[in-house]
């Protein structure tokens, strides 16, 4: 029988609810980790097909606080990233050119997913479950489409702003004005005999700063020790995805990504082996809440928070995290928080 009884249940498996839940984890409170998909992370999602893999949501990550540098140092430690590049490119009226700054990025050899595995080491989770809807009573009740009811003192929902609107919108009135882009990925896996080609590139990735279609060209397999077959992993701007995100063919779409690409980069980039396309519905949001969560005004704790707080990177939300669990702590029992609860994770 699964326990059902926690003090503090966290909807959303992602940087910024994997963060909340390490911190209260490790000061001793009684978490849960709910999340609706298979996998961990959110957007820091990997495709894994044709004996290789792929980031299709998060592309890479740049730190920009001491605090993400250090956990960035950390998962370098564990040998989960390394610095990708220190140079994305750009397209800017129909030409590749290197940016005028250049700053490490770093990439997850084996799928930046393996970055959410690491942050929910230690932490119970409940995934494959969809929160259906949240009631006050005598606490929170959360009830999953599964028939399973959790209860818990206090909930942090930490998922796109319009998803926790659905769930929290009637104690917290502005996530219902918090928007999103879409976003439509690509992902093309070539024949072996394609990696001389990759090898000749001067660039790994492209950001498409004013295409008609495209927002990112990848050539994701680079990210890898040692590819056995290129990955490119191209997604679309908002305007290509809005215009194209009920389209019932998606196959059609990321055919359609593939060739403005080729346009623009390498012709060969029309004739993958498995192509495979995902549509994002909450890619980015548009206006960010300047909060780094947002609480409700009920008896008891109410959290919103994610990566449309403070910004709308994975840095923002791992920092809205940080601070989510600060207040939360304060708001229950008060314990000691660790300083740098990634250090304290073993496995």
């Amino acid at each position: 029988m699964l326990d059902s009884q926690f003090d503090i249940a966290i909807v959303g498996a992602g940087m910024s609810g994997l963060t909340c839940a390490q911190m209260l984890h490790q000061a001793g409170y009684k978490v849960v980790v709910i999340d609706k998909s298979r996998g961990l992370g959110g957007r820091m999602a990997t495709r894994r097909l044709q004996g290789t893999h792929a980031d299709h949501g998060v592309c890479y990550l740049k730190p920009k606080s001491a605090e993400f540098q250090d956990l960035l140092n950390q998962l370098v430690d564990r040998k989960i990233i390394r610095v990708w590049t220190d140079t994305i490119h750009e397209l800017d009226e129909g030409r590749i050119q290197p940016p005028q700054k250049r700053a490490s990025c770093y990439a997850a050899m084996n799928g930046i997913t393996m970055i959410a595995k690491f942050l929910s080491i230690g932490l119970t989770l409940r995934l494959n479950h969809r929160v259906e809807r949240i009631e006050e009573q005598n606490g929170w009740n959360l009830y999953c489409e599964s028939g399973e009811v959790i209860s818990a003192s206090a909930v942090i929902v930490a998922i796109p702003a319009p998803q926790a609107a659905m769930l929290c919108g009637t104690y917290i009135e502005r996530l219902t004005s918090i928007e999103y882009s879409p976003c439509i990925s690509a992902i093309a896996v070539y024949p072996t005999e394609r990696q001389a080609d990759v090898e000749r590139l001067d660039w790994k990735a492209i950001v498409c700063l004013a295409d008609s279609d495209l927002g990112w060209i990848g050539i994701d397999s680079t990210k890898q020790l040692n590819p056995g077959q290129p990955a490119i992993v191209i997604q679309s701007n908002a305007t290509f995805a809005a215009q194209h995100l009920e389209d019932l063919d998606l196959q059609q779409v990321g055919e359609q990504l593939l060739k403005r690409a080729a346009e623009v980069a390498e012709p060969w980039f029309t004739s993958p082996e498995v192509l495979q396309v995902h549509r994002w519905r909450y890619a980015f949001p548009i206006n960010p809440v300047s909060e780094k969560f947002l609480a409700a005004t009920t008896s008891n704790p109410m959290i919103c928070t994610g990566d449309w707080c403070g910004g709308n990177r994975v840095e923002n939300a791992f920092h809205a995290g940080l601070a989510t669990a600060n207040h939360l702590n304060g708001q229950l029992s008060n314990q000691p928080l660790p300083k740098q609860f990634w250090t304290q994770i073993s496995g």
